[in-house]
């Protein structure tokens, strides 16, 4: 009964309603985007602050240290748990541990958005933009949209720095939730995710390691992922039924996706 006890508080910490947050659609250059506000797309793990729990997108509770959070405000918010730019793997092995730990330190909680809150976009972010209580929370820059000749400069900007790319939001809007059109991503490539099905031998310098990954696609389709795989992965490859996310640059005649490369393992928590 006791070890029955345990369990069930044990699940109970780890698990909370999977949040309702607003996601991305892609930015195409045809789209109107007068007026809207840009910012920054950083390269971090989504979380979802309830009051009392960081929460990622499929429901699960970080084991975010009490010295994190101790300050957050019992209001809801919605952010990115970022480090720095190309900083990616080390913020997932921070942040996917079963027990808090010191390493939270080098991590920030960025803030795009305040959920359930009356007014635009600017009002909505205004009630988070002056809180200093915590040192760990920030909040995103958006920057107004005058051309779409700025929007280019602005994202040239970022990508040269090494940063993922840029999210466009109409910021007229109240707060909704939801894929829509109203929330863009914009990056140089295009990037999809894919489940490994299988592994293709390496040759010549990665002779008994891995050469690529065989991924299965939602169309079905089935391709090949060599690229982008480091020393270690070649050696210790995601397991099969992984979701991988992967980047191309546009389509071959076949539909296929052109010059896919290796990006990460879909964070699962």
């Amino acid at each position: 009964m006791r070890t029955l006890f345990l369990l069930t508080l044990f699940s109970l910490f780890l698990y909370a309603q999977k949040p309702e947050l607003f996601l991305l659609k892609a930015y195409h250059e045809d789209d109107n985007i007068s007026s809207w506000y840009m910012s920054e797309k950083l390269d971090g793990i989504r979380a979802y602050w309830d009051g009392k729990h960081l929460i990622s997108r499929s429901g699960n509770i970080f084991a975010a240290p009490e010295f994190f959070i101790k300050d957050f405000p019992h209001f809801a918010l919605d952010g990115e748990l970022w480090s720095k730019r190309g900083d990616f793997a080390n913020i997932v092995s921070i942040v996917n541990k079963k027990k808090p730990h010191k390493a939270w330190r080098k991590l920030t909680y960025n803030i795009f958005e305040v959920p359930h809150n009356d007014g635009n976009l600017t009002t909505r972010l205004k009630k988070i933009q002056n809180y200093t209580k915590s040192p760990f929370i920030r909040v995103i820059k958006q920057i107004q949209i005058d051309s779409k000749e700025q929007l280019k400069r602005f994202q040239h900007k970022i990508e040269s720095l090494g940063g993922e790319g840029v999210v466009v939001r109409d910021g007229s809007l109240p707060y909704y939730t939801g894929r829509t059109k109203n929330a863009l991503k914009i990056k140089s490539y295009l990037d999809a995710e894919c489940e490994v099905i299988g592994y293709n031998k390496g040759q010549g310098k990665y002779e008994g390691l891995v050469g690529s990954l065989s991924c299965r696609m939602d169309d079905l389709q089935v391709i090949n992922i060599g690229s982008g795989l480091s020393d270690s992965l070649r050696n210790r490859p995601p397991s099969l039924g992984t979701i991988i996310t992967f980047k191309y640059y546009g389509l071959t005649s076949k539909g296929k996706p052109r010059f896919p490369v290796f990006l990460r393992v879909r964070e699962q928590r």
